[in-house]
C-alpha cells in the first residue's frame, strides 16, 4: 500500500512540475501576444527607412571627374573606376565606373568623401538576386533613380517604431498626419540655435 502511494505522490508531483512548466512557457506567450508585431506582410507591406538609411548607391556619370578618391578612402578598395587620360584636355574622361554590392559593407565612405556630389546613398535596399555576379552594378544600374517605398501604389508603406507618434506601438491604421515622437533633425538644430548664448562684445 506504502508502495503505492509513494507512485500516486510521484506522479502528481510531476504533473504539478509539468504544468508549472508549461505555465512559464505560456506566460512568454502571452507576454509576446501584447507587443508590437514585429514583421510585416511583405511585398504587400513595406518599412519606410529612416533619413539616413545607408541603401544602394546612386550614381551621376556626368559629374564624375574619375578622382578616384572613392577607391582610397574605401575600406576595401571596391569601386572600379576605368579612365582614359586626355593629353590635349589634360584630364581624365571617364570610360566606366562599377560597385559590386555583394562585397560593399555600406559604410559610406565613398559618398562622404566624392568631391563633386557625384555618389549618394538611396533607401532602396531589395538587392537579392540569385547569382552574385547580377550584383555588379555599372554606371548605367547604379545610374538609375532610386526606388521610394511611398511612391509605389501596390505597397502600404508602413512607418518604424522611432517615426510613430508617442505611445504607438501598431504601424497599421496611424494616419501619415500623425506627428512622431521627438523631434525631426531640422527642429533640434532650431532650437539648439535658439538657446544657444549670444555672445556680446
Amino acid at each position: 500500500m506504502l508502495k503505492f502511494l509513494k507512485k500516486v505522490g510521484d506522479y502528481a508531483s510531476e504533473a504539478a512540475q509539468a504544468a508549472k512548466y508549461i505555465g512559464q512557457g505560456l506566460s512568454v506567450t502571452f507576454d509576446h501576444m501584447q507587443r508590437r508585431p514585429v514583421t510585416v506582410q511583405y511585398p504587400y507591406e513595406k518599412l519606410v527607412p529612416s533619413e539616413r538609411y545607408r541603401g544602394r548607391i546612386h550614381f551621376e556619370y556626368d559629374k564624375c571627374i574619375a578622382c578616384e578618391v572613392c577607391v582610397r578612402v574605401c575600406p576595401i578598395n571596391l569601386p572600379v573606376v576605368d579612365y582614359e587620360y586626355n593629353k590635349a584636355a589634360r584630364k581624365k574622361e571617364l570610360k566606366s565606373y562599377s560597385i559590386d554590392f555583394g562585397v560593399c559593407i555600406f559604410c559610406g565612405n565613398c559618398v562622404e568623401y566624392c568631391p563633386t556630389n557625384c555618389l549618394s546613398m538611396t533607401e532602396e535596399y531589395e538587392l537579392s538576386s540569385y547569382d552574385r555576379h547580377d550584383l555588379n552594378f555599372d554606371s548605367v544600374a547604379l545610374g538609375r533613380l532610386p526606388y521610394k517605398v511611398t511612391d509605389d501604389p501596390m505597397v502600404t508603406p508602413l512607418r518604424e517604431l522611432a517615426y510613430l507618434p508617442k505611445g504607438e506601438m501598431d504601424p497599421h491604421g496611424v494616419p501619415d498626419s500623425a506627428r512622431r515622437a521627438g523631434l525631426r533633425p531640422e527642429e533640434i538644430i532650431e532650437k539648439e540655435n535658439a538657446e544657444a548664448p549670444v555672445e556680446v562684445e
